[in-house]
């Protein structure tokens, strides 16, 4: 799988572009900011895009949009309708015309498969992204911590239960979160204190 980080304004937002060795078909996870520097990375990957991926509905996650959807037209935009449906003009902007997609869902990129687990707690549409060995886990998961669940649509119990179905997916998975540096699932389980808390140990 192609793979590439990116730290984007305005807060440190990790976005995400990947795609498929075999067809060079691509998406973006998280364009949080930065449009230019987005698509000058797809363009380097040799990658065309088929899909934009919105783990959650916050600003510093969607800040390109407007510049991405001028050079990307016809790319769909994916988002949990949750999170569509939460409407605040700074933390929640209007992301535009969204697709929608929830828990299990799948969306072809190229021969891969992207598959949708729906992860509230620090939105109400927060969602996790499988795609191959790499879990995308948005503001849900972090290395060592989780997503804050103060602000508007947070909830805590929904983000334990979140983190307990993670580390009850089969496998380890290379962990890419939202902000701050990678890790991998079994780290997680093992060393994460949220985590621990919502499997009650």
């Amino acid at each position: 799988m192609i793979f590439k980080q990116l730290t984007v304004p305005p807060i440190g937002t990790n976005c995400y572009i990947f795609g498929d060795d075999a067809t060079k078909m691509g998406a973006i996870v998280d364009p949080g900011g930065d449009a230019a520097s987005i698509l000058s990375a797809v363009q380097a990957l040799g990658l065309t895009v088929s899909a934009i991926f919105l783990t959650h509905g916050h600003y510093d996650h969607v800040g390109a949009l407007p510049e991405l959807r001028k050079a990307l037209p016809d790319v769909p935009v994916y988002l949990h309708p949750a999170d569509k449906a939460a409407r605040d003009g700074s933390l929640f902007p209007d992301p535009g015309p969204t697709a929608d997609y929830t828990d299990g869902s799948t969306v072809a990129v190229g021969d891969l498969t992207v598959e949708v687990v729906h992860t509230p707690g620090h939105t109400p549409g927060g969602v996790c992204l499988k795609a191959g060995d790499v879990l995308f886990t948005g503001d849900t998961l972090f290395r060592g911590s989780m997503g804050r669940t103060d602000l508007p649509g947070g909830s805590y119990d929904a983000i334990m239960d979140s983190l307990k179905r993670l580390a009850a997916l089969p496998g380890n998975y290379k962990v890419c979160p939202g902000h701050d540096a990678p890790s991998t699932l079994e780290a997680e389980r093992k060393g994460n204190y949220y985590m621990r808390e919502a499997l009650g140990q």
